[in-house]
């Protein structure tokens, strides 16, 4: 049933998560003059999320932890895909030891993200399947690009069970039932669903129309005290960032136990090949 799932799932979902070697930085932090830190994902062509992508974004989450910036835009080079979600060959055929990294440093960018001091908003400016609907939905305030894209968590589709974090996530964004459905049945919503559950908070025209609105969400702030804001928005945080912190152990191990199943690999390894024939054809 995985494997036939697998299969049926592919065509559907692979032009979502292929992963491809990128050239130079794989992000671009800049700093406006208002203080707002925007943090741009490079990593053509989808800016899946392999450990290299995963440690830069894990360092500039630091770094503006570290300036005390104002804010912090999280946003992508591409014109069609803010983040494709887990590059999958950080998971075919692994380096034991590469996956444990991988895995540890995208739960070092969560707790950073979804439990920051600063306040966080993402310009979403194309497709957020999975790992990139993950990040978007930690920031506080998401805006989302007009068109045809499509933004959830589809880890069922591939026969995955998202990890606990993954749906705390979801559920401190949409209602627990709106969650509930998606995370079932590996909803993608569109841009219209995503802001009618609320999933995003804004629809913008482009690119440069998110940013100003995640702007001037951030601006809201300019005279609230940022220390109240800041544990306001934890301690409402805090059970499902708790729950990871007590759990980080565990949770990697689940996901090395996952690795290490060879119907996992073989699933893997036949949607590497539908991804390899796809590319062929076009």
């Amino acid at each position: 049933m995985f494997l036939r799932t697998i299969v049926n799932n592919a065509k559907r979902l692979a032009p979502n998560i292929r992963g491809m070697a990128s050239q130079g930085p794989l992000v671009d932090l800049t700093v406006d003059n208002d203080g707002v830190a925007i943090l741009t994902m490079q990593r053509p062509p989808v800016n899946s999320l392999n450990l290299d992508l995963l440690k830069e974004l894990s360092n500039s989450l630091d770094e503006v932890a570290r300036n005390k910036n104002t804010g912090l835009i999280l946003t992508s080079s591409s014109s069609t895909v803010f983040s494709a979600g887990l590059d999958i060959m950080e998971m075919y055929k692994p380096d034991m030891k590469r996956a444990e990294q991988f895995w540890t440093t995208l739960q070092d960018v969560w707790l950073k993200l979804f439990g920051s001091n600063f306040v966080t908003a993402a310009a979403i400016n194309g497709h957020a399947p999975a790992g990139g609907c993950l990040l978007a939905m930690s920031c506080e305030y998401r805006v989302m690009v007009s068109g045809k894209f499509t933004i959830g968590l589809n880890e069922t589709a591939l026969g995955i069970v998202a990890p606990t974090w993954f749906m705390d996530t979801m559920c401190h964004t949409i209602p627990v039932r709106e969650a509930e459905y998606a995370l079932t049945t590996a909803r993608m919503f569109t841009v219209d669903e995503a802001l009618k559950v609320g999933l995003v908070d804004e629809v913008a025209t482009d690119k440069a129309d998110a940013i100003s609105k995640c702007k001037d969400f951030i601006e809201k702030f300019d005279n609230i005290p940022s220390l109240a804001r800041a544990v306001t928005k934890q301690r409402i945080r805090q059970g499902a960032i708790e729950r990871l912190q007590k759990n980080r152990k565990a949770d990697l191990e689940d996901f090395l136990h996952y690795l290490n199943q060879p119907k996992i690999q073989q699933s893997l390894e036949m949607y590497i090949q539908m991804l390899k024939m796809k590319s062929s054809k076009n």
